[in-house]
């Protein structure tokens, strides 16, 4: 007979081995945050299989409605399987709804033998199959696109260059692994050190993920190509758009972008606005200057000739620059953030510093979503003028 210590030591490892597998299995995250994770995954899972169904929506038979919800939404669900798989897990929902079976068979001398069989179990392994061949592809497009994400984090700025004078802070939140937002702080150097120039650039391509990271990557790449050869502004502009529209798809992958460019010693600024969310410029009274002069987004028309306004930044003034992911951020009322709402947050924190407006925005962002799912690239770009 096992001694009572013997007995404590064995409930003890027993108890340690259960915890462990329970951290493991949650990464450490407690019930309520992991119930807030399975239903914004669920509201977002919903929100893909349920495009196209609004039209639905509108038959005014509730039972023949409901019936054609189901069928759209299991067809929606079939679609995004191989053909193979299909058959797989249709094969599984037969063999899961059909009744167990039996049969009893007798021999010569009339011995009875009963043989039962349970269906369900042979379904629940299809069913098994079918997610260990989902999940096998999960895991290498994870790795896939981790891969994209760390080489997109290489093409966006590190730390902030430091401008005398000046404080700069910026984040980029994507709504999937990779994001299609862009900001970037490029130094513009003059033939001398007072004629230097710094510019500041957000853009947003249309579109999410891997085909909206890629175009980021070609419209990063011909930017910093051109704004080495010394042309104002507005050119620039123009030139960055001429070689977006050889790879823009007619028109179909378009960039918005606002780019800013900066002379540190006076304050002036030259921008030109490319279709972009009009950035905010906050005087240090409280008035509130938008940056509008442009043209339409970049990589729609080729010829496009873009305006180029002007404005000044004075001591205590803020340059705020967003993408619409900010403004348009969604809670489950499907209300958005709005930009009432940001320049109210930058009203209250006006003499904070642009690192410490920044965690400010995010978190009230996040109060604001809650649960629901984040639909689009969130990028923030903040400049003040000590």
């Amino acid at each position: 007979m096992a001694s009572p210590q013997h007995t404590v030591s064995a409930r003890s490892g027993f108890k340690n081995d259960a915890r462990q597998f329970w951290h493991r299995v949650t990464e450490g995250l407690a019930v309520d945050q992991l119930w807030s994770q399975f239903e914004k995954d669920a509201r977002s899972s919903y929100r893909l299989y349920s495009a196209g169904l609004d039209h639905l929506r509108a038959e005014p038979s509730r039972v023949r409605r409901a019936w054609q919800i189901a069928k759209a939404l299991f067809w929606a669900i079939l679609e995004k399987l191989t053909p193979a798989r299909r058959v797989l897990l249709l094969l599984a929902l037969i063999l899961l709804f059909l009744p167990s079976g039996g049969f009893t068979p007798t021999d010569a001398n009339n011995h009875v033998e009963i043989h039962e069989f349970d269906l369900h179990v042979y379904g629940g392994l299809l069913m098994f199959v079918v997610l260990l061949l989902e999940l096998a592809d999960r895991v290498v497009m994870k790795r896939d696109l981790e891969i994209a994400k760390e080489i997109q984090a290489w093409l966006l700025p590190g730390a902030p260059l430091q401008i005398p004078g000046y404080q700069i802070a910026y984040a980029t939140r994507p709504a999937n692994t990779v994001a299609g937002d862009y900001y970037d702080v490029i130094l513009r150097p003059g033939r001398r050190s007072d004629e230097d120039r710094i510019l500041f650039v957000v853009a947003d391509v249309a579109g999410k993920s891997i085909p909206a990271a890629m175009l980021m990557a070609t419209f990063q790449a011909s930017l910093r190509t051109l704004s080495t050869s010394g042309v104002a502004l507005a050119e620039l502009v123009e030139g960055v758009n001429r070689y977006a529209c050889s790879n823009s798809m007619g028109g179909v992958r378009f960039t918005t972008a606002f780019l800013a460019e900066l002379d540190p010693l006076t304050g002036a600024i030259a921008y030109v606005n490319a279709g972009h969310n009009v950035p905010i410029l906050r005087k240090s009274s409280g008035a509130v200057e938008r940056l509008e002069a442009g043209g339409i987004p970049i990589g729609i028309l080729a010829e496009s000739h873009y305006q180029m306004g002007t404005t000044r930044l004075e001591s205590g003034d803020w340059l705020v620059i967003f993408t619409d992911g900010v403004v348009e951020a969604v809670n489950s009322g499907d209300e958005e953030y709005g930009e009432p709402e940001l320049i109210r947050l930058l009203d209250r924190e006006s003499r904070s510093t642009p690192a410490e407006l920044l965690r400010s925005l995010m978190a009230d962002l996040d109060r604001h979503v809650g649960n629901t799912p984040q639909h689009d690239d969130i990028t923030c770009l903040l400049l003040k003028r000590s």
